[in-house]
């Protein structure tokens, strides 16, 4: 079955898309991966996603729902079509969405009890419709509401393509936000650890920004930072926040490191006469320093580091952990035969199968909710391939 994965983390910046070919066989998935292909969002649009995020306006996000949904199914119009492939001979769509909003810790609502939430837009109606695809999306909300964080959901997949016999890995995906998933080696689902660890390309794209004046999206290849000089006062600062002190399950997002966290590392530059390439560096290591400090809750060693996501491509970054984490191996999942941006993309694929197939793919003792549970909302498509076969379970 030939399905596409559609992603967009929180660093906001475009549409990674996944063609994936899932089979099942003696109750086990094979997963061969086809192709990528990335669209990146407008500077406008990207702006409008950004703010939304804290300061959107409910006709803002409502538009802007709408807007995504337009921007996703292109993507995976695009992947499809590079292939040569027509809509009828893809199966499913798996959309992640792009988080506007996350807010797994609990609040208390007077008669109502304890309430968490989560928002990500990129309306699937209109992407089934533009794609004419069955599209499965949201995925985060139903572990929410089973009381989990609703993050990380990646730790199934992780578990289904890179669990090893020998070996203990930590999988590592250095996007907006870093996070961690724990494959102890000869491990079942239950034993997966996961969780988020700290900000990272979210934080390190608004300095390259902030820095150069708007000039620079991002320090490519990390190489603004690797002229850089660690400043360990700052450096001792970024890592007593309250957020990598926390016991897991747990997530976050641009709610704790977005703006207000981006000028509070403005401040800290200015007042101790820091250079752009050393706030840059400081801020490198401190990235990595919050994937490293992940160890302290993990239940067995760790004999190798696997990484993907954008900061898979920083060099600066993979320096820092690959200091911190020795002597372990640290590679990218690009060895695996995973592009390193692909692969988030690819997991949501695997979540959609899951769903379509009526089987829960979240993992409990990574979001901390109560039970396994479904995952995703289901829109029809205008038309069914061949060979799709919707689980009872799923209707």
């Amino acid at each position: 079955m030939k399905v596409v994965g559609l992603m967009s983390g929180t660093s906001g910046d475009g549409v990674d898309a996944a063609l994936v070919d899932i089979r099942e066989r003696h109750g086990s998935l094979r997963v061969k991966f086809l192709a990528h292909a990335s669209l990146p969002y407008p500077d406008g649009l990207r702006r409008r996603v950004l703010s939304a995020s804290t300061a959107g306006t409910v006709s803002e996000i409502c538009h802007l729902n709408a807007l995504l949904g337009e921007v996703f199914a292109k993507a995976a119009l695009k992947i499809v079509r590079r292939e040569g492939l027509r809509t009828s001979a893809v199966h499913l769509i798996g959309s992640h969405g792009q988080t506007v909003h996350h807010l797994p810790n609990p609040v208390r609502e007077p008669g109502v009890g304890t309430i968490r939430s989560t928002l990500q837009i990129g309306e699937p109606a209109v992407i089934a419709e533009r794609t004419g695809i069955l599209t499965v999306a949201d995925f985060r909300p139903r572990d929410v509401a089973a009381g989990g964080q609703g993050a990380p959901l990646t730790p199934y997949a992780h578990h289904v393509l890179f669990a090893d016999s020998r070996r203990s890995r930590l999988i590592v995906n250095l996007g907006g936000i870093s996070n961690v998933t724990y494959l102890p080696a000869r491990g079942s689902l239950a034993s997966i650890q996961a969780f988020d660890t700290g900000p990272c390309n979210m934080v390190l794209d608004g300095l390259a920004s902030e820095l150069s004046g708007g000039k620079q999206a991002m320090d490519r290849g990390g190489s603004w930072a690797a002229k850089g000089k660690v400043h360990p006062r700052v450096l001792a600062q970024l890592l007593a926040h309250p957020f990598l002190r926390r016991r897991p399950p747990k997530s976050t997002g641009r709610e704790e490191f977005g703006q207000d966290f981006l000028s509070h590392l403005l401040a800290l530059a200015r007042r101790h006469r820091l250079k752009a390439e050393d706030l840059l560096a400081t801020c490198t290591r401190f990235a990595a320093l919050s994937v490293a400090g992940a160890r302290r809750w993990l239940k067995g060693p760790v004999d190798e580091v696997v990484v993907g996501g954008g900061g898979a491509f920083n060099r600066a970054l993979m320096r820092d952990l690959a200091t911190a984490f020795a002597p372990a191996r640290v590679r990218s999942l690009a060895t695996l035969g995973w592009p390193a941006k692909a692969f988030e993309a690819a997991a949501f694929a695997i979540l959609a199968f899951q769903t379509i197939r009526g089987r829960s793919a979240n993992v409990p003792a990574a979001t901390g909710a109560r039970q396994p549970v479904l995952l995703g909302k289901i829109v029809p498509g205008r038309v069914r391939p061949r060979g799709l076969r919707l689980s009872r379970k799923a209707l």
